[in-house]
């Protein structure tokens, strides 16, 4: 697949380059450029992102990288058992437990939560980072929900870090995935206080919040734009239309005003005539005589 001339390789983290010294030069060259390719596609475009990730993986399948690139790749795509099958390959090699909960999601893509949640109980989950640890808590509070079970669901939620006021890469998700159960367990009150904590928070807009709270609060959005071009009657005038329309106002206007000064002088005359003084005649009963 052809690769922009402005992807270089260099965009990969330092420690991914370093993965890649064990190849040829040019190999390690054409596997990081591929690798690139699949991270600038995987949110827009996870097809591609997929294509571009076996390349890599026919390239290098012995490099942890470029099998944890592919795995990410196939769960992009909802290929859980691929995914899943690149993630352990990637944790064989380096031994690595940073994929933990994403393994333990991809159980729950292939039907299995119950096998989720054993992998959230699991040793593995002490082993992980903070921002490790609350993934894994978003994906038990899943499986538990793919079970049917609401009300543990949202205890499963409930933590020191959704209580925190502090925010952090993982504080809107977190919010979210706890309204979204609160609601789903027909608690609307609390679901939406919990929507609005997670928008307060949601400053890269990595979830739906805004849209689910102005749903809740009864807003909708209407779409300004006509999509139908037949529901849109647009006339068009010319130049010589538009200056014939405007001398016909002016002709219009012309002869209103003429109109107008004989209605005027009409006037005046009827007017002449009312206000003209009456001369009565002398009345020779009335004359004194003589």
């Amino acid at each position: 697949m052809p690769i922009p001339d402005d992807v270089t390789g260099e965009e990969i983290d330092a420690d991914v380059r370093q993965e890649l010294l064990s190849l040829p030069k040019g190999l390690a060259e054409d596997v990081s450029r591929n690798l690139v390719m699949v991270a600038r596609l995987i949110d827009e475009d996870p097809e591609g992102a997929y294509a571009y990730s076996k390349i890599a993986l026919r390239l290098a399948s012995r490099v942890a990288a470029v099998r944890e690139a592919a795995g990410f790749a196939a769960y992009a795509n909802q290929k859980y058992s691929e995914a899943l099958a690149e993630f352990r390959a990637a944790r064989r090699m380096t031994g690595n437990v940073d994929l933990w909960p994403v393994m333990a999601d991809c159980e729950r893509g292939l039907g299995r939560p119950e096998k989720a949640l054993d992998m959230a109980g699991a040793p593995e989950v002490h082993k992980l980072d903070k921002a490790g640890q609350v993934e894994m808590r978003l994906v038990a509070a899943g499986a538990r929900r793919d079970m049917g079970q609401l009300d543990a669901a949202i205890v499963t939620l409930q933590s020191p870090e959704l209580a925190s006021n502090s925010v952090q890469p993982w504080t809107a998700r977190l919010r979210y995935a706890y309204a979204d159960a609160l609601l789903a367990a027909g608690r609307e009150d609390e679901a939406r206080e919990w929507f609005a904590k997670a928008v307060e928070s949601d400053k890269d807009g990595s979830t739906d919040a805004s849209d689910r709270l102005a749903e809740l609060d009864g807003v909708e959005f209407v779409d300004a734009l006509v999509e139908d071009e037949d529901e849109v009657e647009i006339e068009v005038v010319t130049e010589a239309e538009a200056e014939a329309e405007a001398e016909d106002e002016i002709e219009a206007d012309t002869e209103d005003d003429d109109e107008d000064d004989e209605d005027d002088e009409d006037f005046d005359i009827v007017e002449a005539e009312q206000t003209k003084p009456v001369v009565e005649a002398d009345d020779d009963d009335d004359a004194p005589r003589g």
